[in-house]
């Protein structure tokens, strides 16, 4: 989450060109963590705490791959939520918007709004949840004043989505979160206005997601060109 600032919306604007199948370049395959640890290892050195916690990431995994649909996304949820500390990306990575991969949040043991988002979203990809189902959704937390971001999750294509959030841990209706306002949301598909089904933009190549996708596969995850 950070402040709004029109230079800030102007940007996100951008996301418009959203990276070719956001998780068609998430391979299904098994994410061999022996070598995930091996080459967080070797760039960052001695883990430390940060080895636990990737190594719970991987029993998450493994926990919870026969748990409906519902229970993936609570089981998800308060994984990451309770993981991360929020702290923003100037003070973590000195850079004012940084896309990190869930090793690197895990490495650090916190992250921002788009870090809790997107380390729920590989999660869920990763135990079958189809990327139709789930839109990584700007939204204006309005008690806050601030842009922020989430993942909704839709039953179907016309139910109302489920918001998961860093800023509370129940999972609610969309509906029952009067303190968030919509602003747009994508996924594999392409991007998506607030209260609208239909796709308003096909995916196409957004540079951030393709630096995600490098550093994943550098970490030792099996993703395509995305």
């Amino acid at each position: 989450m950070r402040r709004l600032r029109v230079q800030g919306w102007r940007w996100r604007l951008l996301i418009l060109s959203i990276g070719g199948g956001l998780l068609a370049g998430l391979s299904l395959a098994d994410w061999d963590f022996a070598l995930i640890l091996k080459n967080a290892e070797s760039r960052y050195g001695n883990l430390g705490p940060a080895r636990e916690r990737i190594l719970d990431w991987e029993a998450l995994l493994k926990s919870s791959a026969a748990l409906t649909e519902a229970d993936k996304l609570n089981e998800v949820n308060r994984f990451f939520n309770r993981k991360f500390r929020f702290v923003d990306d100037i003070k973590l990575w000195r850079e004012n918007d940084y896309w990190a991969t869930p090793v690197e949040a895990l490495v650090k043991g916190a992250g921002d709004c788009e870090d809790y988002s997107l380390a729920k979203y590989f999660t869920l990809r990763r135990l079958g949840i189809p990327s139709e189902k789930l839109r990584i959704t700007y939204v204006k937390a309005l008690n806050y004043n601030q842009a922020h971001m989430v993942l909704t999750y839709y039953a179907s294509p016309t139910a109302e989505p489920l918001v998961l959030d860093n800023l509370i841990n129940d999972i609610r209706p969309a509906s029952q979160r009067k303190d968030l306002l919509p602003v747009y949301a994508f996924n594999a598909e392409g991007l998506y206005l607030p209260g609208s089904n239909a796709r308003k933009s096909d995916s196409k190549k957004l540079s951030r997601w393709q630096d995600v996708l490098k550093k994943m596969r550098a970490e030792g995850f099996a993703v395509g060109e995305g």
